[in-house]
């Protein structure tokens, strides 16, 4: 009886190999038994063909082939035991090489296992099946994809509206929370005044609407497809009270142009036919964004979020936001947030987005010693994000060379069209 490994054995009497792990056995032939008899004797040895020929056919002659042909049977019935090699050593003959593995106990692990779930009542099989879902439920529930899947499951992309600026109508991809029903366009158009709509130049536009139930927001392009939208004349309108803001486009965008050029603080001009090189390359996404009040100051918000990657859909988050109003008369809230991303592409109904969870690293909040009328309902919003949250969820919906259209977190979930600028730092 040789021992091979420590669960296998050759019985050269019966002529068989005994796997004491499975209980089986493997019938040998007489030759086989016999020269793995002989390379088990000295496993550091190399054993000539005439030694193996000796061995598995004593006192007879036959031809080399026999030896090669019963070499080729043993090395298949030895096939199941990996650590069980019959090596051909070019021009000097065989060597049985057997390694020290880990294999039994890892057969012995998987046995004991066995044993534990046949051996149990069906009863005791159930709570050990729950138990393990229980777990898996649990480590689910915590895990970053699940809270994003969480926060999709809020957003749906199901409908359209009706819009109609400067005396031509179309339509906005629509994005809103839950089973929201007030969904009507005219909880969009009421904030702007129909008689002072009428701007001759403005022949078309594409949009998008964004609501979170509270707040009623729109992202407006001069152009009929937003593919084509090259990231300027953009009009990006957040009504935060439900009452009529009562906007005249023909003075709004004037106005606009006034404050953007008078106050600047986030957005990025990069000069013509700028070709920087460097090792960061930065997404930056510039919007401003305009919150018009019934009977108070038009107030802007300048917003910058920049996006260095770091692996596929990983890296750092960076987003700087100024709210000022149109006669200056509200000292700049500055809010800044500095996080790491991760993006997750996925769809809402049948519209095609990024989500991008940012895990908040740092928060600053910088406001005057006091605050006005106008700029209060802001600075609330803004302490409340602040204060209570760790994590931020931003959706891209679309995007193209230069522009991209995103919801972001700050009066509430607003969408707001960007200007997109790629930079080499």
């Amino acid at each position: 009886m040789y021992k091979i490994t420590s669960y296998l054995t050759l019985d050269e009497q019966a002529k068989e190999l005994v796997d004491h792990v499975n209980g089986t056995k493997i019938s040998l032939t007489f030759s086989e038994a016999a020269i793995l008899s002989l390379l088990l004797s000295s496993s550091k040895t190399i054993f000539t063909r005439e030694q193996l020929l000796m061995a598995g056919w004593p006192n007879r002659v036959v031809t080399p082939t026999s030896l090669t042909n019963c070499v080729s049977t043993l090395r298949k019935k030895l096939e199941p035991y990996v650590e069980v090699q019959l090596k051909t050593m070019p021009r000097r003959g065989y060597q049985l090489h057997v390694s020290v593995q880990s294999n039994l106990k890892i057969l012995a692990i998987k046995d004991a296992i066995r044993d534990a779930i046949i051996g149990v009542s069906n009863w005791t099989k159930l709570l050990g099946i729950m138990l393990f879902g229980l777990i898996l439920a649990t480590i689910w529930y915590f895990s970053e994809r699940h809270s994003v899947v969480k926060d999709v499951a809020k957003w749906h992309a199901d409908k359209s509206i009706d819009l109609t600026l400067a005396g031509t109508t179309g339509f906005a991809q629509l994005l809103y929370m839950g089973e929201n029903k007030n969904l009507h366009p005219s909880e969009w158009q009421k904030h702007l005044v129909p008689e002072g709509n009428q701007i001759d130049h403005l022949k078309y536009f594409s949009a998008f609407a964004a609501t979170d139930g509270q707040h009623y927001s729109m992202a407006i392009c001069p152009e009929q497809n937003p593919a084509s939208c090259k990231g300027k004349d953009m009009m990006n309108i957040t009504a935060i009270h439900s009452q009529a803001a009562g906007l005249k486009l023909k003075e709004f965008i004037p106005l606009t142009h006034v404050m953007e050029q008078r106050i600047r603080y986030n957005k990025i001009v990069m000069p013509l036919g700028e070709k920087a090189t460097g090792e960061l390359l930065e997404h930056n996404y510039q919007a401003d964004i305009y919150f018009p009040v019934a009977g108070e100051l038009l107030v802007r918000a300048d917003l910058s979020m920049s996006l260095v990657y770091e692996g596929e859909n990983t890296g750092s988050f960076y987003s700087s936001t100024c709210i000022t109003d149109q006669d200056c008369l509200t000292s700049p809230l500055k809010y800044i947030v500095r996080g790491e991303f991760e993006q997750y592409p996925t769809t809402i109904d049948n519209l095609n987005v990024d989500v991008f969870h940012v895990k908040v690293l740092q928060k600053e909040l910088s406001k005057p010693d006091e605050v006005s009328p106008s700029a209060m309902a802001f600075y609330r919003e803004i302490r409340k994000h602040d204060i209570r949250d760790k994590d931020l969820f931003f959706y891209r919906i679309h995007q193209n060379q230069h522009s991209a259209v995103w919801v972001v977190p700050l009066i509430g979930d607003m969408v707001a069209w960007t200007k997109y600028t790629p930079m080499r730092l």
